[in-house]
């Protein structure tokens, strides 16, 4: 059976991504800059109405994965957040400048983290070689690597997921995410030979607002009166059609 992690931008998308099956979440703050670290509440209100997987991931800002020796000490506090609120796990990532795993910092939080599970995310797209960087997240214990195999999207990274899927030889989960949609599921199964995918199944809600001042933004480039939450039938919609290409 095909698996889905659904990234889920609030507890609200959480809770469409369990009514359409999905079999975990990435809980996010910040979407549009590619995910970071959700807040508290939004981490102890989940683990409390959820019954799937909640991996929140640790990530302090938007950008590049080479942190500061502050932003290191941030992710470790928020881990052990994660760890006081019983999270099932964490996903989270850090790279050498040179554009390797750094090793010596991901096994350090990967043992700040025990007994959660510790996944990597798509800094893992950013590195210098993929083969050698898939081998270190195997040897200090990452159970699962989210990639769109250095691409812009899963399909068009397809052949490069298909090496990593076959080099992980069950050591370790390779994922693909990254534009995985009802369109693209049938050709990434086809193409990877993947059994978990990853896919924020969003659906953009209009607000309610009577009154709307068109003069200003508050900083986004986006239509700031609609907003973008996972959808319960999206979620199944590419559960069903994963399942029936098996």
């Amino acid at each position: 059976m095909i698996e889905m992690e659904v990234c889920a931008n609030s507890v609200s998308s959480a809770l469409e991504a369990q009514l359409g099956g999905a079999k975990r979440v990435e809980l996010c703050a910040s979407l549009t800059e590619g995910g970071t670290t959700p807040s508290y509440a939004e981490i102890k209100l989940a683990k409390k109405i959820l019954t799937l997987e909640v991996f929140p991931i640790i990530r302090p800002r938007g950008g590049d994965f080479l942190y500061s020796a502050l932003e290191f000490e941030l992710m470790k506090e928020d881990i052990k957040i994660c760890k006081a609120l019983q999270c099932d796990g964490i996903v989270t990532g850090i790279l050498t400048a040179e554009g390797k795993i750094d090793k010596e910092r991901c096994a350090e939080l990967i043992e700040l983290a025990k007994p959660m599970k510790v996944a990597f995310h798509r800094a893992f797209d950013m590195v210098v070689n993929m083969e050698e960087a898939l081998e270190d997240l195997i040897s200090i214990g990452v159970i699962r690597v989210l990639t769109s195999g250095g691409k812009a999207t899963a399909l068009d990274g397809a052949e490069q997921l298909a090496r990593l899927i076959k080099q992980a030889a069950g050591r370790i989960t390779v994922m693909p995410g990254a534009g995985v949609s009802s369109s693209t599921i049938r050709q990434l199964i086809l193409k990877t030979g993947a059994k978990e995918f990853h896919a924020s199944a969003r659906k953009n809600h209009a607000s309610k607002m009577l009154f709307r001042n068109s003069e200003l933004s508050m900083g986004n480039d986006a239509d700031e009166y609609s907003s973008s939450f996972t959808d319960a039938e999206l979620v199944k919609n590419l559960l069903e059609l994963a399942n029936s290409a098996e």
